[in-house]
């Protein structure tokens, strides 16, 4: 088996050599931040979030610099399984439950607009990025067939959504080309994408617009203000608005709203490329697969014929010593014919979860707006909420102040007892995927 480790996510300020690094399609020269400067907005990190909040803030005629500490799309942007999903991380049932249906359908709409967002993106830059259509979510235990049944037909008839279907075992198996599931949807609305080009594309269409962005340079620490002051190790930043998109790498930047996510990790190894008669097996319609495991297996193949596979999760800074041994297994419980494939490339990234599951958006003091927290559907909500962003601060902020409606509690046990607490609660739910 050979393979290419990243171990830790700090451990350089390159990409991480993994398969997106491998093939991404264009470069992006940047300076570090040299000196002080202004701009009517600061935005502290270069993921999508920061990027589509550059991006629409400078077609909206603001003068934006960004600050990323390593490189655009470093993080989990650059890393992560590359699906665009439907809906929020929680379901609209459970959401009309928590907030009514009336505020349930607009997060819905919302969650629709992601996608679009998404599309529009890729289409008006001709960002080259392997969008295609189809996220199958299978059912990993018996019990849930029939509350999935139940949820694409509410989908179906309370929200006239036609994209998705129910698929029994057969249909499935079929499908994904594994007997290990017990039937599940196809939402055909959904996508999937390389990641990283997709955050490069956004990176070359904020610098079009007239973003300025610098990467090699962290910040340190702001002064809230008129205006406010952000600090670099070389430079200042004055500016009237800042915007915080550190998501899973926010640290102790912001203490007030850092208790509100948690960062955890999560790791993917990608193939060999494999033969056609085996991804006529595995994905004969080439969608994307995330499975209703607690801790999610996710799957698609990419543009050149391999696995791409998403499973595990730890929840320390640093990643594990054997990455392919540690994804390996959970893939080949559902696909033991790869047994005998290589891996090529075992990488990690750090995202961020919120407790209720659901983006966090919102202000502290009059002028830092802060969204974070995706939860996993990061690719669709990040790249909306620079949108909403560029909206709130240009006075149109409904939209954006929807997410202040459900209440986002701190993670319990401040910074010394929050990370024990998840260990023991990620591992309780891990213990139920099992049996």
């Amino acid at each position: 088996m050979a393979f290419k480790l990243v171990q830790d996510r700090r451990d350089t300020n390159d990409y991480p050599d993994s398969y997106y690094q491998a093939t991404r399609n264009r470069e992006i020269s940047l300076g570090a931040l040299d000196g002080s400067t202004r701009a009517d907005v600061c935005i502290i990190g270069g993921g999508y979030t920061g990027l589509s909040s550059a991006l629409h803030l400078a077609q909206r005629g603001y003068d934006v610099v960004l600050l990323e500490a390593r490189k655009p799309g470093w993080g989990a942007s650059g890393r992560n399984g590359g699906q665009v999903c439907s809906g929020q991380r929680k379901d609209q049932i459970e959401l009309t439950k928590m907030v009514g249906a009336d505020t349930a359908r607009q997060f819905w709409e919302l969650a629709e607009a992601a996608k679009d967002t998404v599309k529009q993106l890729v289409a008006r830059h001709r960002i080259e990025c392997d969008l295609k259509a189809g996220i199958a979510h299978p059912n990993h235990k018996p019990g849930y067939a029939p509350g999935t049944e139940r949820y694409v037909d509410f989908l179906r008839r309370e929200y006239d959504y036609a994209q998705i279907d129910y698929l029994e075992r057969d249909a499935m198996a079929e499908l994904v080309g594994s007997d290990s599931y017990h039937g599940g949807s196809l939402d055909m609305g959904a996508g999937h994408l390389h990641p990283l080009n997709y955050a490069l594309g956004l990176a070359d269409a904020a610098l079009a617009a007239g973003a300025r962005i610098y990467q090699d340079s962290p910040v340190s620490g702001y002064q809230e203000g008129k205006p406010s002051r952000v600090q670099t190790e070389r430079g200042v930043i004055e500016a009237e608005h800042i915007v915080l998109a550190c998501n899973g790498y926010l640290g102790k930047l912001e203490n007030r709203v850092a208790g509100k996510i948690m960062p955890i990790n999560n790791f993917i190894i990608a193939t060999e490329p494999l033969s056609e008669a085996l991804l006529g097996e595995i994905n004969p319609r080439d969608v994307a697969i995330a499975d209703s495991r607690f801790v999610v297996n996710y799957y698609r193949l990419s543009a050149d014929k391999r696995l791409l596979f998403g499973g595990g999760e730890n929840y320390r800074l640093n990643f594990p010593g054997d990455i392919a041994s540690f994804v390996r297994k959970p893939m080949l419980q559902v696909y033991p014919q790869l047994a005998n494939c290589r891996i090529d490339y075992a990488w990690g990234g750090t995202l961020a979860v919120t407790l209720n599951r659901m983006p966090h958006f919102g202000r502290v003091g009059n002028a830092i707006y802060y969204a974070q927290g995706y939860s996993g559907h990061g690719v669709a909500m990040a790249s909306l909420a620079g949108k909403l962003i560029a909206d709130a601060l240009s006075g149109e902020a409904e939209k954006f102040d929807l997410f202040g409606r459900i209440p986002t509690r701190s993670f319990p046990g401040g910074d010394l007892l929050r990370w024990p607490g998840l260990v023991l609660g990620m591992s309780y739910y891990a213990l139920r995927d099992r049996f």
